[in-house]
Parts: C-alpha cells; structure tokens; sequence
C-alpha cells in the first residue's frame, strides 16, 4: 500500500463510536487472547527435561519443540498482520483462536515428538494471526484520548505476560504434570473465542490493490533464515554450515524484500521509506533492545537462581515475579508522563532505568548476598522497560495509515521476537565465554574429568561436584565465581548497550510533543468528546 493513496479502515459492524463498556470488553478480550500467545512462547520452557525423559528426545530435540513455535509466529507475523487488515481484523482474530486451541489441545496430547512438532509449528501459525490482530483492534477502535491507556495494557501484558505465563505453567507441573501447562492457554483462547463475536468490532481495509504475495514470501524467507541463525548460533555454533547458510539466506531475503518494496510503490507490503521517520525507526529500535535484554536477563537470571542458588525452578519462576508485575505496571503508567513531558523524554527515561538496574546488579551480584544483590536491579530495569515500550509501541503504530494498523502491529510484534532471540544469544554467549575464562584459572587441583565437565556451565559443574569427594566445595566455589565473573560481563555490556541506545533516542527519538492519553476523562466522556 502506498503512503500516496491513503484509503480508509471501514467498521463493518455498523453503528456509532464503541461506548466505555466496549472499550473495555475490547480490550479485555484482546489482552486475554494476547496472553495465551505470550504464555505459549515461554511454557513449555520449564517442561524441557519432562519432555526429553517423556519422548526420549535428545535436547537438540526438546529445543526445536519450543522453537518452533517462535519461528512460525515471528516468520508469519507481517503476512498474515496484512491479511487481517484486508479480511477483516474480527473474523481474522476468531480463525486464528481455533487453530491454535486446536493445535494447542493436539500437542498437550502429543504421543511423540514428531506429533508435538507439528503442533507446535500449527500453534505458532495460530499465534501470528492472533497477536497483530489485537494490537491493530485497539489502535483501530480507541479513540486517540484513551489510545494510550490501552496501548499500555497491551505492552503490560506483552512485556510481563511471559513471566506470568512460565509462573503458571512451573506451578502446573510441579503440582501436576507437564502436559497440564496447556490447559492454561486453552482456557484463555476459549474465553477469548466467548467474548470475540460480541466485543470485538470488525474493521479492514478496502484498497483496491492486490496483495504483495512475492513481498510477503520473501518476508517469510528473510524472517525464517535470520531467526534459525539466533536459534542456532549457540547450539550448532556460530561458524556451523547451517548456521552461514541460514544467515546468508536470511541476508539476501532481507536485501531482497527491501529492494523489491520500494520498487512495488502502490500496494506494497511494508512502505520500508517509512524507517525515515523518527517514531517508526525510534519505536522499533528501542522496542529490539528492551526485549532482547527482557530475554538476556532471563537466561542470565535462571542459572544463578537454581546452579548457585539451589532454588527449584517454581521458586526461580517467582523470583522473577517483581520485574513482571513492576514492568506491566509501569506500562499502564507510562501514557501520563508521555502525555506531561512527551513520548522521547518517557522512552529516554525508561532506557536510563533499566540502563541502571543492569549496572546495580553488574556491581552488587555475589553468591553470597543472594536474591537481594539482584533485587533493586531487577526492580530499575521492570520499571525502566515498562516506561518505554508503551510510548515505542505507540510511536510504531502512529507511524502507518489507521488501515495499516495489523502491519503496523506485525511490524511492532517482528521487531519484539528479533529483540527476544537477539538477547537470548548475545547475553547467553556473554555469560558463556565470561565464565569459561573465568573457571580455567580456579580448577587447579580438582580431577581432570570433572574439570572438563565444569567447563561446559555452571549446571554442569554443579552435577559434577557430587563426585569430587573432599573437591566438592572447592569446584562448587570456583563455578559460583565464575559464573558471577560471567554475569558481570553480561550486564556491563547490557548497560552499555542501553547507554547508547539512550544517546540515540536523545537525538533521533520520536518528537517530544506531548499527547492526550493521560488525561483522567472516564472513557464514556472521552468517546463522547472525541
């Protein structure tokens, strides 16, 4: 579609401006369905060695269960985010609640791997036309008043939803068994699938163009390639044939589509000239960050929860519970100090934040002072992600037509999973090589074969210590060092990295010009004015 013949989202419900009840039985029912996609991608995180004990599955296996499923969400997403604006976002929404209950239902009954997989993938399926929807139903529907209030519900549960969801699901197969973890998004999607018809109003767009199928199927190739190398890398390692393969693929898909986009100037997928704009490059580059250190910080935070600390993985989950619940609040926050001092200064402020809670654990963390040596960290950087991804989001999707608004939140919900599987491998690669360097001088003296067990991860060392005899402390005190020696490196590079996503967003953020969404007006009264 082009930004030089604009056309109009017709509702195709009919009547007048949604009173304040709808709005929020919108917005409930889309933040329902958004949670049940959310929870899915973290789930079965805490089943892994069920599952490979379950199936007999190597874990290359057990990884690709849980992979998957980001892969065919993250590959779909602006595909079928375009064919909801076109179809129509209601009955798009409702499709893609059936097919990933269903497929949802078939993997918690999955009799082998090969069944889960495919699953899982069709889930992931699901999942892509289910999460722009939502996004693009709020911006679509809400007038710009109380846009912003929802937007940071939206993001609140976007951004803390996954923790929420791995809480559950830990909760579920401690006291149950690992297949239960499903019955909580199923429940949601059929709660979701109840409420839809009634709350949720129908939009889409009524261009005359055709669909860019090449730009679509070229998005997908370029998505695909680009996030296998993020899931691979530090499986296969980085230099792997598939590896180069995947990233190469992922390259020229990627140089491809943005050539052939601005080539296609009527009826394009994505407007790429776009990116121009301050809001859309701001929005998304902060939104890559936030989430990619949001994921870093979990692969950092688990380790030293349950190999230094000795903590279940129930306890860890909840553990992680205060930067979850400071992070949707502060989301839902978040539109009044945008709409007082403006939506750069908000995300600046937020970046600094969490910039800070990376320093304070980087310099406070020990094995010794436990859980509260990471706390206030933990708190700084929930509080600091919420500040910023509500105005990030807002400003992705103020940048696309009202029409484009399922690409806009495709695009919002791409950049998120590239931030995801980012951090994943960057701050896990970090801590990785922080704390090999770290154990090879503090091993002297403990038997060779636990010594090259050791070097694998602080897990392994943990497991091996049991049979060092009277050179059990000594290893179990050298892999807790390292691996802190490792997460230090970590979180120094994380606050590096917000620092200068700070200076970026100080000079090329979305402009400062304060909005109307934190107003107090009930949303009967803001309908009514709007």
């Amino acid at each position: 579609m082009s930004a030089n013949q604009p056309v109009q989202a017709t509702p195709t419900d009919g009547g007048g401006a949604p009173d304040a009840r709808r709005l929020r039985s919108v917005l409930i029912t889309v933040s329902i369905a958004l949670m049940a996609v959310i929870a899915s991608v973290t789930g079965l995180n805490v089943a892994q060695t069920h599952m490979a004990v379950e199936f007999g599955a190597s874990h290359s296996t057990v990884l690709w269960i849980i992979n998957i499923y980001t892969l065919a969400l993250a590959a779909l997403l602006l595909p079928l985010g375009a064919l909801g604006d076109r179809l129509g976002r209601k009955p798009v929404l409702v499709a893609g609640l059936a097919v990933f209950g269903i497929a949802t239902v078939v993997a918690a009954l999955a009799p082998t791997t090969g069944v889960m997989l495919a699953a899982r993938a069709v889930s992931g399926i699901g999942a892509a036309m289910i999460m722009p929807i939502t996004l693009a139903v709020i911006t679509s529907t809400f007038p710009e008043e109380q846009r912003g209030k929802a937007i940071g519900v939206w993001t609140g549960v976007a951004g803390g939803g996954g923790i929420l969801g791995m809480f559950l699901a830990a909760l579920l197969v401690d006291v149950a068994d690992w297949r239960w973890l499903f019955v909580l998004p199923v429940v949601l999607i059929l709660v979701a699938l109840a409420m839809t018809p009634k709350s949720v109003p129908n939009s889409r767009d009524t261009s005359a163009h055709r669909f860019d199928t090449v730009g679509a199927l070229v998005s997908v190739i370029a998505v695909t390639g680009l996030i296998l190398v993020l899931q691979e890398g530090p499986e296969r390692g980085w230099t792997a044939p598939a590896t180069l393969i995947s990233l190469t693929v992922g390259l020229i898909a990627a140089t491809g589509f943005v050539a052939w986009e601005l080539h296609r100037r009527d009826a394009s997928l994505l407007d790429v000239r776009l990116f121009r704009e301050r809001g859309l490059s701001g929005g998304s580059l902060t939104l890559l960050v936030v989430f990619g250190v949001q994921a870093g910080i979990g692969v950092v935070l688990f380790p030293f929860f349950q190999a230094v600390l000795g903590w279940s993985g129930l306890l860890s989950t909840v553990a992680m519970m205060p930067m979850a619940v400071a992070m949707m609040t502060a989301s839902g926050l978040a539109p009044k100090p945008a709409a007082g001092i403006g939506a750069r200064s908000t995300m600046a402020l937020g970046i600094a934040l969490a910039g800070v809670g990376m320093a304070l654990m980087a310099l406070f963390v020990s094995a010794s002072g436990g859980y509260l040596s990471v706390l206030p960290g933990l708190l700084a950087m929930g509080v600091g992600m919420g500040l910023s991804m509500t105005p990030s989001t807002e400003a992705i999707t103020a940048s696309l037509p009202r029409e484009e608004q399922g690409v806009a939140s495709a695009l919002n919900d791409v950049t998120r999973e590239f931030g995801t599987a980012l951090g994943v491998a960057l701050l896990g690669a970090l801590v990785s090589a922080g704390y090999r360097n770290a154990i090879d001088d503090k091993l002297h003296g403990i038997p060779q074969g636990a010594a090259d067990t050791a070097r694998e991860g602080v897990a392994n060392a943990v497991e091996a210590a049991g049979s060092t005899g009277p050179h059990a402390q000594d290893l179990l005190r050298a892999a807790h060092e390292s691996f802190v020696d490792g997460w230090q490196q970590a979180m120094w590079a994380g606050a590096a990295i917000m620092g200068a996503l700070l200076v970026y967003i100080a000079l090329r953020g979305p402009r400062n010009t304060p909005s109307a969404v934190a107003d107090e007006t009930d949303p009967a009264e803001a309908v009514s004015a709007g």
